[in-house]
Order: structure tokens, then C-alpha cells, then sequence
């Protein structure tokens, strides 16, 4: 688990000069998110304003633009999205998204040149994507796969699988041990202290 949290810090929005061999209308829409957050990484302003954003609390819009929250919670959850009710799912998607953007924040910010190489995509439906990258390192290649989903005719990724290691999947087996001791506004209480406490 923390190896997988170091991973996926170092390279999940993060990082990033493209290849790509193929690229269809998923992959470019990441390519291009990508190429945006490094242009902010890049530049010193920039990083030190998206730094404070995320220590800040506010949704990070790059965090918007790339990633589907509904979708990455609806996942994450698994058969229990079920049982929240309307405003509980919305107060959890919230919650999710800042859990996400402090586990990960830092270690965005903390870019140090990592290349991402773009190499296939692969349609898995007519909505949905896999994309195949590399992060490469100065020392290793790491293989990061990003799951793509198109509604309303907009890309958005909702799972990052880091070795073979599932960000979705990771979470929820979190929150199915969670669920199995607690009820849903346990659970949400837990995600609020959790918040509170970094």
C-alpha cells in the first residue's frame, strides 16, 4: 500500500513529455490534460499557485478537467453507492476528491522531470478506454495504465493502474472493510476526520 501510494504520487497526474505511437480521440484528450499540468509544473508561478490551491482545500481544476469523481466514487464503491443516498454520494465525491488531492498533492508538486511516453490505445467499448504509458524515471520504466471514460461526448479518466495495481481497486477494499464495521455516515464521518486531520 505504500509502495503503491509512492508510485501513484510520483506519476499520477503528474509528469510528463508524450509519445505516443497511436493516439485516438481518448488518448489525445489525456496527452493534452497531461501537457497542461506539466506546463504548470514547469513553471515556477504557476506550481507555487497549484501548490497552494491544493494545500488550500479548493477543487484543483486540473483534478476537474482530467479525472470523472463521479465515476472514480461510483467505482471505488462498488455495490455500496447503492445504499448512499443522493446527498450522501454527492458529500462523498467531495470527500473522495479531497482524500485524493492530499494524498497525492505533494508529490505532484514535487515533479523532477519524469518523462510519460503514450504507448497504445485500446478500445474496450464505444465509451470506454484503456490507455498504456510509461513513466520513465531516471533509473526505471514504470508501466501506468489509465481507464477512460466518454460522457457526454468529454474523455475523463476514472482509474490509474500502476503495475498492474488498480487506484480503484485499492480504495475499494478500503472501503468494503470500512463498510463491513460501519454504517454509510461512519463511513463519511471517517472521510471528514481524515480530511481534517492532514
Amino acid at each position: 500500500m505504500k509502495r503503491f501510494s509512492l508510485i501513484l504520487g510520483g506519476v499520477i497526474l503528474i509528469l510528463f513529455v508524450s509519445v505516443a505511437a497511436y493516439a485516438g480521440v481518448p488518448l489525445e484528450k489525456l496527452r493534452k490534460d497531461v501537457t497542461e499540468v506539466l506546463d504548470v509544473l514547469k513553471d515556477p508561478v504557476r506550481k507555487a499557485e497549484f501548490a497552494k490551491e491544493i494545500k488550500g482545500d479548493k477543487i484543483s481544476s486540473v483534478y476537474e478537467k482530467m479525472f470523472d469523481d463521479v465515476e472514480l466514487s461510483k467505482r471505488a464503491l462498488a455495490r455500496n453507492w447503492n445504499n448512499l443516498s443522493v446527498p450522501q454520494r454527492q458529500e462523498f465525491v467531495r470527500l473522495f476528491r479531497q482524500v485524493l488531492e492530499r494524498a497525492y498533492g505533494d508529490k505532484i508538486v514535487s515533479y523532477n522531470d519524469e518523462k510519460v511516453l503514450f504507448d497504445r490505445e485500446t478500445m474496450l467499448s464505444a465509451n470506454i478506454a484503456e490507455i498504456q504509458s510509461r513513466v520513465v524515471t531516471a533509473s526505471k520504466e514504470i508501466p501506468v495504465n489509465y481507464m477512460m471514460i466518454q460522457k457526454n461526448g468529454v474523455w475523463r479518466v476514472y482509474d490509474v493502474v500502476i503495475e498492474n495495481v488498480s487506484l480503484v481497486q485499492n480504495y475499494r477494499t478500503q472501503f468494503n472493510e470500512i463498510l463491513a464495521k460501519n454504517t454509510t455516515e461512519e463511513l463519511l464521518e471517517i472521510l471528514r476526520k481524515k480530511i481534517k486531520e492532514k
